[in-house]
């Protein structure tokens, strides 16, 4: 990770550790930097997308103002999910991509994404390169003059040619449906309900009443209280809740009980290998993902591997070894046939298929996975280094470690995009849980490393 872009782009409170004058280097240095790698005498083409946040116009504008600088073309996608950046990308062959968004973080924070021409994550080199240049150690970019200064467009068509892609993905109707959708006040608002309306479901939809300030307040895939109500209150047979650019999705069966990314990865990889789709008979996971997962793997005969946390590693993983399913717990998704990234609408619409082809709701689909008791606790720390290598840290783990055995397990890892070590524990009861997340959770706050 850089001193800027971490495991999910450029991310921090906006005007305080983002601010315009970033994004409109940011902007001006890419459209220099694929206007260079241009060979035909075109001018550069770079899309951007954005989610609901207050500051995600002033963001946008700087980028396209840095970009139409440099003498490159930028297309404005307006709000819009960050799968559809990545998928517009590819298929209409532009540059670059940059999605504006924090993703599940709340309103006042914000993040810029970076995007490959191959819809992919960009790749570290180029990272690297626009780090330096927001440092003052990378070249002199000129600024474009007359008739080379680049344009804008709007770019609507873009957004309308992604979800028809979505609706053709469905191999079923979904006639007869009644499906819940939590769009977290966030991207997903302006596209979820087209995309299911269109497969025939009759939607009910929460948290689509954007602000600019209430996106993932009380909603969305980080708070889902109010859709396991909005569903058992209501009636519906399943519910799908996205985050703020709608990247990941989780789920709700139609008893109100959440489904975590990690069923939703064991239910549709055991429907792919009962139809011999599943290709290497593999799913990638993350080190987060719960034992009960890998148990019912095992049960199905089907593998798995473990990558470092992040749908980036994920998806490394699964293009290097030819995978086709993989994801988080925290419900990024990928399915690669599809897509590059996590895509939460995606995710939903695979849901539904297993649940129309079986006929099974999906509670009963997810009975053959038993889910263990887990913790996370998160620590606000001054120097995520520091508190892990502390010696009285270390000690702390390799007693947890000990007294769990082969029953469970210690997670202790920094988060890539916020001040934080997350201390994770996976034991036979919740209590175990508590005890021996706050025996190493205390360690780190008494040796001074956590911040308020």
């Amino acid at each position: 990770m850089g001193k800027y872009f971490g495991t999910d782009g450029f991310r921090g409170e906006a005007n305080v550790d983002l601010t315009a004058e970033h994004a409109y280097r940011v902007g001006l240095f890419l459209g220099w930097h694929f206007n260079r790698k241009r060979t035909d005498g075109q001018r550069a083409r770079i899309v951007v997308g954005k989610d609901t946040r207050r500051s995600s116009y002033m963001l946008e504008f700087a980028i396209c103002a840095g970009v139409v600088a440099s003498g490159a073309d930028v297309y404005l996608l307006r709000v819009t999910t960050t799968p559809s950046v990545a998928y517009l990308t590819k298929v209409d062959s532009f540059d670059c991509g940059v999605m504006i968004s924090a993703s599940h973080n709340p309103f006042y924070d914000n993040g810029i994404k970076l995007i490959n021409d191959q819809g992919e994550k960009m790749d570290q080199a180029t990272i690297d390169l626009v780090e330096a240049y927001l440092d003052g150690r990378g070249p002199e970019v000129p600024l474009a003059r007359r008739e080379d200064v680049g344009a804008a467009f709007d770019y609507d068509a873009g957004r309308h040619r992604y979800i028809a892609y979505l609706i053709s993905l469905a191999l079923h109707s979904f006639r007869g449906k009644k499906v819940g959708l939590d769009c977290a006040n966030g991207a997903a608002w302006s596209i979820g309900k087209v995309v299911f309306e269109a497969l025939g479901a009759k939607v009910y939809v929460m948290g689509n009443t954007p602000d600019g300030t209430n996106i993932n307040r009380d909603c969305g895939s980080t708070h889902l209280e109010g859709l396991r109500r909005f569903v058992v209150e209501k009636g519906l047979d399943v519910g799908f809740a996205y985050d703020g650019d709608a990247d990941r999705c989780l789920a709700v069966d139609e008893k109100g009980n959440v489904v975590s990314g990690d069923q939703i990865m064991y239910v549709y990889g055991k429907y792919m290998k009962e139809r011999g789709k599943l290709v290497t008979n593999t799913v990638v996971t993350t080190v987060m993902s719960n034992f009960g997962l890998y148990k019912a793997f095992d049960q199905a005969g089907i593998d798995y591997v473990k990558t470092a946390v992040g749908d980036k590693y994920v998806y490394e993983y699964m293009s290097q070894h030819g995978n086709r399913l993989g994801g988080e717990q925290s419900g990024h998704i990928i399915f690669s046939k599809y897509a590059t990234t996590g895509d939460g609408i995606l995710t939903s619409i695979k849901v539904m298929e297993v649940m129309q082809s079986t006929r099974l709701p999906l509670s009963q689909l997810c009975e053959s996975m038993t889910v263990y008791p887990q913790l996370l606790v998160n620590v606000k720390v001054g120097d995520k280094q520091a508190a892990q290598a502390d010696p009285d840290v270390i000690r702390a783990i390799g007693d947890v470690e000990k007294a769990l055995g082969n029953s469970g397990r210690i997670l202790v890892r920094e988060s890539g995009t916020e001040p934080l070590v997350r201390v994770m524990v996976e034991a036979e009861t919740q209590e175990l849980c508590q005890e021996y997340v706050y025996h190493v959770v205390n360690v780190i706050k008494a040796k001074g490393h956590e911040v308020k």
